[in-house]
């Protein structure tokens, strides 16, 4: 029979898989009948992650030149999607086998230490799997063949930083992935993440269960993350004890307490093998001799930071049982803020709870509620993910607390609309009416996702940058008598802030309101906490690692980011390395190889004792093409996307993503989702080419929706940094005009801050008044949407910078836009309390208004001003004057 998909070559034998996705025939090459396996995509129009996937997973099977992994012979188009046609070996895959029979323990024991020696090759070639399940383990029972299958969601990256996304967007196999796949348990993910499914599967195939059988995906998620399962000794008595303990230790909830490595798993399982073939047993022996960690991983583990994970977590708790709170965490950057707020993956997650996070940025202290958006913009995009019943359900809920006032929402959190549709515009109102309006809307809206069924916690990073709009929203949030079940997080740099700081000042009034705010100040580690962490990562004791410990501390003054960093480059320029066993005299203590250092040479090299000339010194390690996109980026902000780097990098999102690869692969850049991989598997001609029938797979718009982050904020400080002084402005004005001009009409509205603010930073150097009077428009809409946010202030620095734009003579030539300026700029004066101000401006007015309606609209500013400063006099004056014009 000719295969349905007209690859002429080939015979089609039998379809012997079939998943919602994807088919599986058998077949034969027609030229020399060599049995193949045809995996095809079952969709007509696949999806962009979809053929992605597929690509992906013949690009990393093809490359890996070993007999442990199913051979990938080709890669061939149909249509619109893609056939991957692999070796047949004769295999069946483990789930089949598991409906079918149960194993001996020597077949077990032989099954496993195959799957774990195929593991071993794909660690060895620096590939995470991520799907280890028994349906991706395909063995051949006759000749004793096993081999891994399906590297769709593979890695080649050492770490990945799962963030916390929507269940039904998480990668891999809901039943098998680790704790930290999962994205809820604050730690990367590594090679070890695949010990853990490993684990899982091994406990499926002697058990014939799953350790967690809930069909729940969320109490699922828990289960991994939080609960342990039963021993698999405790359900069938025939078990060996070791066994059932080698198990378990995959299963551990931790990286650090699993297995460090395929080898040692392989040598346990085989010393379990041999006593069973030798005497008919297993006894019980020590896990882990051979187990050698070569691999260099600092544990993510908190050190010294018990007394405040307890008090955050305490702090939930009773946000859990109804309560509304704040709680502010405080200390340098880089003492480890950030990585004690993600402590609350786990209860959160127990609760069905909402967590959320924003940063602000210090580049972008003008653009209003920035934080805030970022983080609902993450919740939103949460929400479109669900089943469509689901998001009906939200749509529903929405629209009846907000009825006819959605734009209000809209207008802070554009994504919004993709649920709850186009809305009509909002009512006009008074400055106070508006204020208040937003107020109420906005509490309604938080309502809907804080409540006991879900709990919301909001992050909220590097308040020492917030805006006073946001800070003001986040004190009426928190005062609010309706409020329950949330929490707000907020983390600043106590170094920065004065007792005259708005984020002080705003405290102190929430204080006075009744509202108790819960304080942890985060100190440096502490010598003892070093230690032990320089222990950990080397597999030795604290007493071995003192002095270097002594030393990294001196340096770093425990600031645990610093620490971590230069461990790091101790080891990535070899002044940290690893013996293995082979080569040393083997010693009791020195079977399982070890780590050694010079602390004379360490010394020497000449240690910084700076966090931001450390990071200079990793970047300046990358090449060229890589410095300069960080550079682009940093001025950008903390996140950025691939469409508005690769437009100022003035090449195509494929050549940008190319060039960032290197600080993603030393860990300078964390990818915020997994589309990161789209542009660097398909390369510009397939995405050109008139005749490639899947050129659907990447296009240039997908690059919005690829996001990145920098590691910290002294990475982007360092690559910040690397620009010259002198060159500053003249970049950001190049990359605001850039960004202004690949910004279409109707997308002008939701972009216009990113763009204002870097042709502001510039804007000294425009020497065409044209561009001026350009710029001044921009601001002057910048201006009008910060107001209609309420955000009253940045609203005044976009229209003050619009005015110091406008020619002298601007009311001659172009009356209208000065006119708009001004008379915005009035009523943003009263509104911020610059009355001096005001009064000088408003006369200005008078002066040059041309027109009796305008000359009326200043005096209907000015009577609302004297009613306010309590002159009501001269606020009848001002009407009764206004109607003899």
């Amino acid at each position: 029979i000719l295969i349905m998909f007209n690859l002429i070559d080939y015979y089609q034998n039998e379809k012997i898989y079939e998943s919602s996705n994807s088919l599986v025939y058998r077949g034969i090459i027609k030229s020399d009948n060599q049995p193949i396996i045809m995996k095809i995509l079952k969709e007509n129009y696949p999806t962009q992650s979809e053929l992605t996937r597929y690509k992906q997973e013949y690009e990393i099977a093809h490359s890996l030149k070993t007999d442990k992994i199913v051979k990938a012979y080709d890669l061939q188009r149909y249509k619109n999607t893609l056939v991957i046609l692999f070796e047949d070996f004769g295999g069946q895959s483990l789930n089949l086998f598991i409906s079918k029979e149960q194993f001996t323990l020597e077949e077990f024991l032989t099954i496993a230490i195959k799957t774990t020696e195929s593991l071993a090759a794909i660690h060895t070639a620096n590939i995470i799997h991520k799907d280890i399940t028994p349906a991706n383990i395909v063995y051949n029972q006759k000749t004793g063949q096993l081999k891994i299958i399906d590297f769709g969601i593979s890695t080649w990256l050492s770490q990945e930083n799962q963030t916390v996304s929507n269940i039904n967007q998480l990668e891999g196999t809901l039943a098998y992935i680790s704790p930290e796949q999962t994205g809820r348990m604050n730690r990367g993910v590594d090679y070890r993440s695949d010990f853990y499914s490993l684990g899982v599967t091994l406990y499926e195939l002697l058990t014939h269960q799953l350790p967690f059988t809930t069909h729940d995906p969320i109490e699922l998620v828990h289960c991994h993350i939080a609960q342990h399962p039963k021993r698999p000794d405790e359900l069938i008595d025939s078990v060996p004890l070791t066994l059932s303990n080698i198990i378990i230790k995959l299963l551990a909830k931790t990286p650090e307490e699993r297995y460090q490595s395929a080898w040692g798993i392989r040598a346990d399982l085989e010393t379990c093998l041999q006593q069973l073939k030798t005497t008919g047993k297993i006894t019980q022996f020590a896990l882990g001799s051979q187990d050698i960690a070569d691999k260099f991983h600092i544990p993510q583990k908190l050190y010294g930071r018990e007394q405040e994970i307890s008090q955050l977590l305490t702090t939930f708790e009773r946000v859990s049982q109804g309560n509304a709170e704040i709680i502010l965490v405080s200390g340098y950057s880089g003492i480890g803020k950030s990585a004690l707020v993600n402590e609350i993956y786990k209860p959160i997650t127990q609760q069905r709870g909402y967590f959320i996070n924003g940063k602000f940025d210090q580049l972008q202290r003008n653009i209003p509620y920035a934080a805030i958006t970022q983080a609902f913009q993450v919740l939103i995009r949460q929400l479109l993910s669900e089943p469509e019943i689901i998001l009906q359900t939200w749509q529903e809920k929405l629209l009846e607390a907000l009825g006819n006032n959605g734009q209000i929402i809209i207008d802070l959190i554009p994504d919004l609309e993709k649920i709850i549709g186009k809305q009509s515009p909002v009512e006009q109102l008074g400055a106070t009416e508006t204020q208040n309006r937003f107020n109420l809307f906005f509490a309604r809206f938080i309502h809907i996702f804080s409540q006991k069924e879900h709990p919301l916690a909001i992050f909220l990073d590097d308040l020492q940058w917030a805006d006073l709009p946001s800070l003001n929203l986040i004190k009426q949030l928190i005062t609010n008598t309706d409020s329950q079940y949330l929490l707000i997080i907020g983390a600043y740099r106590d170094n920065e802030v004065s007792p005259t700081h708005a984020l002080m000042q705003t405290l102190e009034q929430i204080s006075k309101l009744a509202v108790t705010v819960n304080q942890i100040i985060l100190q440096p580690l502490g010598i003892s906490d070093v230690k032990q962490l320089m222990a950990d990562t080397l597999n030795c004791s604290r007493s071995e690692v003192e002095t270097l410990a002594k030393l990294v501390n001196t340096k770093t003054a425990g600031n645990s980011f610093f620490v971590t960093q230069l461990f790091q480059t101790l080891y990535k320029e070899k002044l940290l390395v690893f013996t293995f066993p082979q080569f040393i005299n083997h010693q009791e203590k020195h079977n399982r190889g070890f780590w050694h250092w010079d602390i004379e040479q360490i010394q020497g090299v000449g240690i910084t004792d700076n966090v931001v000339d450390l990071m200079v010194r990793k970047i300046e390690k990358l090449d060229k093409n890589t410095q300069n996109i960080l550079k682009l980026a940093a001025c950008i902000g903390n996140e950025f996307d691939l469409e508005n780097l690769s437009i100022v990098n003035r090449e195509s999102p494929t050549v940008t993503s190319q060039e960032l690869q290197p600080a993603i692969q030393e860990g300078l850049i964390i990818p915020l989702n997994n589309n990161y991989k789209l542009p660097l598997l398909w390369n510009q001609e397939e995405i050109s080419s008139n005749t490639s029938e899947i050129s659907v797979a990447f296009i240039p718009q997908t690059a919005a929706s690829i996001s990145y982050k920098f590691l910290h904020d002294r990475v982007q400080q360092a690559a910040y940094s690397l620009i010259l002084e002198a060159e500053k402005n003249s970049i950001h004005l190049q990359i605001g005009r850039l960004l202004w001009k690949n910004t279409q009409a109707d997308e002008l509205e939701e972009n216009i801050f990113n763009i204002v603010n870097q042709l502001n930073e510039g804007s000294e150097l425009i020497e065409q008044q044209l561009e001026k009077d350009e710029l001044a428009k921009l601001n002057l809409q910048a201006g009008k949407k910060s107001k209609a946010s309420t955000a009253y202030e940045p609203s005044l620095n976009y229209l003050e910078a619009g005015l110091r734009l406008l020619d002298s003579n601007s009311w001659d030539y172009h009356y209208k836009l000065t006119w708009e300026l001004h008379i915005e700029t009035l009523e943003l004066l009263y509104l911020n309390t610059k009355f001096e101000q005001f009064e000088t401006l408003s006369e200005i007015l008078l002066k040059q208004s041309k027109k009796l309606l305008d000359k009326a609209k200043v005096n209907q500013l000015k009577i609302v001003y004297y009613f306010t400063t309590l002159k009501p006099h001269q606020a009848i004056d001002t009407a009764l004057q206004t109607l003899l014009y």
